[in-house]
Parts: C-alpha cells; structure tokens; sequence
C-alpha cells in the first residue's frame, strides 16, 4: 500500500508540474485583436514585445508558438483591421449612387470611424511604416502597398462615374482619388490630435467643393 500511495503521489506531483509550465490558454482572436489596437494606438516600434504580451495576455512562449514573431504579428493585426476597415470602405465606394455621393459617404464613414470611442483615434494605415528604419522595410513597403490600394479602389470608382456619365470627361482621375485619399489621410491625423467627429464632417464638405462639376 506505501509503494501505491507512493506511486500515486509521484503522479499527481509530476500532472501539477506539467500544468505549472504549460502557458495559459487563450483565445487566439481575441489577442490578436487586442495586438491590433496596441499597434493602432502606438505603431510597430512604439508597441514592445513585453507591451504586446501584457495586452494580449500571453506568455512570450506562448507568443511565439502563436504569432512567430513581432513582425508577422504586425502583418496578422493589420489584415486583421483590414478586414473590418474593408467593409464600410467597400460598401460606400459599392454603393448604388453617383461617384460624387459615393465619395462623400465614403469620407462621411472615414469621419464616424476615425472617431470612435471604443477604438483608437484615427486610422491604423494612415501614416504607418512612414518613418521606420531600413531593416523595417518591409513593414513599410506593405503599410505604402495598403495605401495604394485603396487610392486604386477610389479611382476605379471615380472612372466608373467618367464611364456612367456623372463625372466630367476630362476629370484627371488619378489625381482627383489622390486628392481625396490625402484629404482622407488628413482627416486621421487630425482625429489622432483630438478633433472632433464633428469637425472631420465639416473638412468633409469643404472638400467635397473641390468635385468636378458637370458642364453644363
């Protein structure tokens, strides 16, 4: 019976020795959500690994085993906020309207989301990867790459407006959806440094007074 009881004790001590060093679970989603917001409010450098693990409420082992690395964590995070900044962005640009109305609700919708009270101000795009050093160009290169992105998606429906008829001829495309996307840009820093949404709505409509108007 001492041999037995022995035995037993060895096996509960060596089952709470395996549970001491096995990392807490966690929802994996949820972390990374909450890597999304940390990079959002403080950018790639300005967010630490031991900042990370602390707002994802891991273990660096733990860390790694899930994510990698910082960097493709970073990737994840962004196509993350991608995917949900993506669907207001498509729907508006989508929008069954002429392209003027879709880009005035396209901004009015950048105005309302770059202010939300759960959420960190602004845009996480924006200005990110702008100022990294050279080893991070990559995180660069993507940040610019997502930029473009949308500015193409802008244009695209600006020359369909050319195409259906409510958008002049000799409309510059590419520099009226350049226009706009820096106007939009604008918008998320000034939402950074405090401005109000009300504020983003009334840069909105000055803006909008830079639509090509339609001869008569």
């Amino acid at each position: 019976m001492r041999l037995r009881f022995g035995v037993m004790a060895t096996e509960v001590s060596d089952t709470l020795r395996r549970a001491r060093g096995r990392p807490k679970s966690f929802n994996r989603l949820e972390a990374l959500q909450q890597a999304m917001k940390l990079f959002w409010e403080r950018g790639y450098e300005g967010a630490s690994f031991d900042d990370l693990t602390a707002a994802m409420g891991i273990s660096p082992s733990s860390f790694y085993n899930s994510f990698g690395s910082k960097e493709r964590l970073y990737h994840e995070a962004t196509e993350a906020y991608m995917a949900c900044a993506g669907k207001w962005f498509a729907s508006e640009l989508q929008a069954d309207t002429d392209a003027k109305t879709a880009i005035h609700q396209l901004l009015t919708a950048a105005a309302r989301e770059f202010t939300q009270n759960d959420l960190p101000a602004g845009c996480m795009i924006s200005l990110a990867g702008t100022h990294v050093p050279p080893a991070l160009s990559c995180v660069r290169d993507a940040m610019a790459g997502h930029r473009r992105a949308a500015q193409s998606a802008v244009a695209a429906r600006i020359q369909r407006g050319v195409d259906e008829g409510d958008v002049p001829k000799d409309t510059d495309v590419d520099a009226l959806a350049a226009f706009y996307s820096a106007l939009s840009r604008g918008m998320a820093v000034h939402a950074r440094d405090g401005a109000s949404r009300e504020r983003l709505l009334e840069i909105v409509e000055i803006g909008m007074r830079a639509w090509p108007p339609i001869p008569p």
